[in-house]
């Protein structure tokens, strides 16, 4: 995905000889089948991407040919006597990869502007940064264990620079490397190849190791953790170092390419790429990439490399950068814009023909001149300068839009409760107020993704490897009233809103113990991710300790994608019953409802798509709730639990809207946001007051 030249001679003397013998790439200046390496590989990542929704392992070529060429154009150098000079290396290398970034990056904020709804703006925004300054692979992992991130159904026209930002570290790194390997190897008097062998091998198996390890604990975070994937560039670069070195015969190498290339076709058909990458399973399309260059040129009319060096696709090498940069986000703007979950034959070829244009054109008119410009590349403060404008172009018109957003958010989140009642909408006698219909919905679409409960004395997360298994507390732990223990799923944590709303009133202490999907169950349903059912055993030995006067959790689930109806966790019920022997009282409220799943169809961005007529936004109540909720049947059997349930507040009229009161209800296809929970809190506060027995202001 790089650009760049691709070939330089990097080795002199017993090395070249034995390149001349197997024909191997190290010792010509063009390498015109590892362009086409490079082209085949992206072509592979746009189709298997557009056409067939699933991941090809082309990327990680990309990741191993990228480390073979640096690591050719260094240890050239060393080997020549060459000065290194890192800090011109990186600022004409940042100065020739930034420009085409940059227009990709303007023309993403233009199109989210114009067409993404805004409850998708400020997430792209972060992820422009991110991806400008190449740590977008982090704010991925981040996103990847937060169950309470933004909502990611649907993929960000950004995601792809992942890997761009994985490279961009890899290359400050690995300059880093080769220049302490020439310090080392003239200062101890050692051989330069062979001591970078070593260290990048063990920076391949230690790599390995931890990249095998972490994609079996945690997949989704692995899949973007740079050190998973320091392997693969490590793979590149002992293949770089020990190429010379190789001498096969001229029948082998035309096997190897013919091996290669058919295993690096087939892998992304043959795995599920995307759920097992990047541990062990990479090593399919990485060592079938390192088989096409070890075969290097064969000049046989069946060798591979015939076809990999054909024109059209050595032509498409060298946009093969900018093809990566535009196919992603055409893709999901694509469909976004118009509902889809993926594209059709039609449209995914207008998808793919749209973004060959852009990269021709990209490279011939932005990156092209940029990496010729003679003046640019005369000086470091040139260079240096060009960087900075590059950067300026994407960065003003990006603080320029968040702070138009920070400006228009407190005015649309500024109407008192007559313009805004929310849920008093809904209250007997209720009237409403002038002006309510034109008055701007609360929150703010583009706040949307924030709308979680606020803690004053913070949450402590439990588990690295999903954040969102924490600890909250209110922080009123001198001298409370009374103590309200919060356990379970997100669903129970949404009630947190109106309970310290009332703690504040009445001095109370409020603890949470909550984890994304995670229910009050024992394991014995099986849909709860791993670790689920530990979590709950350890919040529940936690919140028995703290003796509280009261739990509040979630009883039964709602439809999910209405493929089920209403339902209780199989084991729910066994667990409550410790709560209820320990007489604590247990404040079991009935789920809220959900949306449909499927991406923009969701509470808020359908409320963002249909900014005149909200209705159509509304999910059934027949499609998430049975007749008679499955609790009714265990009142009597659960002395001591309290089942409150608060859906006449969501559902009105067998329809359970997405807006109610001028008030946004949902921040995403499930949850109900911090705006709405709080105009429930008189009809919670009653509810509480009234299953406890206790007196208000004691």
């Amino acid at each position: 995905m790089t650009t760049g030249t691709i070939a330089r001679p990097t080795g002199s003397g017993r090395s070249s000889a034995a390149g001349s013998a197997n024909g191997g790439p190290h010792n010509r200046k063009f390498l015109p089948e590892v362009q086409g390496l490079r082209s085949l590989a992206v072509l592979m990542v746009v189709i298997y991407h557009v056409w067939l929704g699933r991941v090809s392992g082309g990327v990680d070529i990309f990741l191993l040919v990228s480390a073979f060429l640096i690591t050719r154009q260094f240890v050239g150098r060393v080997e020549r006597g060459t000065p290194l000079d890192l800090l011109k290396h990186w600022l004409h290398l940042f100065k020739r990869l930034l420009p085409a970034v940059v227009v990709v990056l303007l023309s993403v904020l233009a199109a989210t502007y114009l067409w993404l709804p805004q409850t998708r703006w400020k997430d792209i925004f972060a992820q422009t940064w991110a991806s400008a300054f190449y740590f977008e692979n982090w704010a991925l992992t981040s996103n990847s264990v937060d169950y309470y991130a933004a909502d990611h159904s649907l993929a960000s026209p950004l995601q792809h620079f992942w890997s761009l930002s994985i490279q961009g570290q890899v290359f400050i790194l690995w300059p880093l490397i080769f220049a302490a390997a020439a310090l080392l190897a003239r200062t101890f008097r050692l051989r330069y190849r062979v001591l970078l062998t070593y260290i990048f091998g063990l920076i391949f198996i230690l790599s390995l190791l931890f990249s095998i390890r972490e994609t079996g604990s945690n997949q989704a975070f692995a899949y973007f953790d740079t050190r998973a994937r320091l392997w693969e560039f490590a793979l590149g670069s002992l293949l770089a170092l020990l190429l010379p070195y190789l001498n096969l015969p001229h029948r082998v190498r035309v096997l190897l390419g013919w091996l290669g290339v058919v295993a690096m076709i087939s892998c992304g058909i043959v795995l599920d790429i995307e759920q097992q990458f990047p541990g062990f399973i990479a090593l399919w399309p990485t060592l079938a990439a390192a088989l096409i260059i070890i075969a290097g040129r064969t000049d046989s009319r069946f060798g591979m490399d015939r076809f990999l060096s054909s024109g059209p696709l050595v032509f498409m090498g060298g946009n093969s950068y900018a093809l990566y940069l535009w196919h992603w986000p055409l893709l999901i703007i694509y469909l976004m814009v118009f509902d889809k979950e993926k594209a059709g034959w039609l449209s995914g070829t207008v998808v793919i023909v749209t973004a060959l244009v852009l990269s021709i054109l990209t490279t011939r008119f932005v990156e092209k001149p940029v990496r010729d410009w003679k003046w640019a590349e005369s000086s470091k403060l040139r260079a240096a300068a060009v960087m900075a404008v590059s950067l300026a172009l994407s960065a003003v018109p990006l603080g320029g839009l968040q702070l138009h957003i920070q400006a228009v958010s407190p005015k649309a989140g500024a109407g008192s409760t007559p313009e805004n009642p929310g849920a008093a909408a809904l209250f007997a006698g209720y009237t409403p107020a002038a002006g309510s219909r034109t008055a701007p919905l609360v929150p703010a679409l583009t706040d949307i993704a924030d709308e979680w409960p606020q803690w004053d004395g913070g949450c402590t997360v439990l588990d690295e490897s999903d954040v969102s298994r924490t600890r909250c507390d209110n922080g009123n732990d001198a001298n409370p009233a009374r103590t309200v223990v919060v356990v379970g799923s997100s669903h129970a944590l949404m009630w947190s809103t109106p309970l310290l709303d009332i703690a504040r009133k009445y001095n109370w202490r409020v603890i949470a113990f909550t984890a994304g999907f995670c229910p009050l169950t024992d394991g014995a349903d099986g849909t709860v991710p791993a670790g689920c059912p530990q979590f709950i055993r350890d919040s529940m030995k936690a919140a028995l300790e703290l003796n509280p006067d009261a739990v509040l959790t979630t009883s039964t689930r709602a439809a999910y994608n209405f493929t089920t109806s209403e339902y209780l966790d199989p084991s729910w019920a066994g667990v409550v019953r410790e709560f209820a022997a320990a007489r604590i009282p247990v404040l079991a409220i009935r789920d809220t409802p959900r949306f449909d799943q499927t991406p923009l169809a969701s509470g808020p961005d359908c409320v963002a798509k249909n900014p005149k007529d909200y209705s159509v936004c509304a999910t059934a109540q027949d499609q998430n709730f049975a007749d008679i909720s499955p609790t009714d049947a265990l009142r009597e059997s659960l002395p001591g639990v309290n089942f409150l349930d608060f859906t006449p507040y969501f559902c009105v009229d067998e329809s359970c809207p997405a807006v109610i009161g001028n008030v946004v209800v949902y921040k995403d296809g499930s949850h109900v946001t911090r705006t709405y929970m709080k105009t429930l809190t008189p009809v919670v506060e009653q509810a509480v007051f009234a299953a406890t027995g206790w007196e208000e202001g004691k």
